[in-house]
Order: structure tokens, then C-alpha cells, then sequence
């Protein structure tokens, strides 16, 4: 009985950082997937007024994990910020954004 716990006790240590990884990585694709259309729909509002200003996206991510916004940009990120903010832990450590030249940060959370 001891050694059948102690082996339960080892996969379990092994398994559950490997699922809080997993749970984290669905949770940043489901940014990136929010970020990406909401990009799509910044884009395609500027093609028919020749401006960002204006232009509305969706507000949440496709799964609603992440609440997504955008700041008016400059000349340094090309027009437009777009930010994804969660209360849930996705290590990443803060925002998850993407402006209109296609960079993205943090680096690491794409």
C-alpha cells in the first residue's frame, strides 16, 4: 500500500507541472487567436477609411479568457496597439500585445 502511494505521489509530480504548462499555452493561444482577428479587423477598418481612428474590435478573445483592447499608436508601432489582458495566471506576467508592424510582446508568451 505504501509503495502504491509513493508511486502515485511521483506521477503526480511529474504530471501536474506538465498540465500547468499545457493550461497555460491553450490560454495564450487563445490571446494570440484574439489578437490576430482583432488585427484582421483594424486592418480591414482602415482599408475602407484610410485611418485607424475609429475602428472597433471584438472585446474579448474567441474562448473569453482575455479581454482585448487597443491603444492608438504612433509612428513607432505603425498605427495601432492591441492588448490582451487575463486575471488568470497564463505565464506570461502581464500583457500579451501586438501593434500594426506584426511584433509582438513579451517575445516569450508568443
Amino acid at each position: 500500500m505504501l509503495i502504491a502511494v509513493a508511486i502515485i505521489g511521483i506521477v503526480a509530480g511529474i504530471a501536474y507541472p506538465s498540465y500547468t504548462r499545457y493550461v497555460e499555452r491553450s490560454l495564450r493561444t487563445d490571446a494570440h487567436a484574439g489578437l490576430l482577428q482583432a488585427a484582421s479587423e483594424m486592418e480591414r477598418c482602415y482599408s475602407r477609411r484610410y485611418n485607424y481612428t475609429g475602428c472597433a474590435i471584438t472585446t474579448t478573445s474567441p474562448d473569453g479568457n482575455y479581454t482585448l483592447s487597443v491603444a492608438a499608436g504612433g509612428e513607432s508601432d505603425g498605427g495601432f496597439l492591441l492588448i490582451a489582458t487575463t486575471p488568470q495566471a497564463d505565464g506570461c506576467h502581464g500583457d500579451i500585445q501586438l501593434n500594426a508592424r506584426g511584433e509582438r510582446t513579451p517575445v516569450v508568451c508568443w
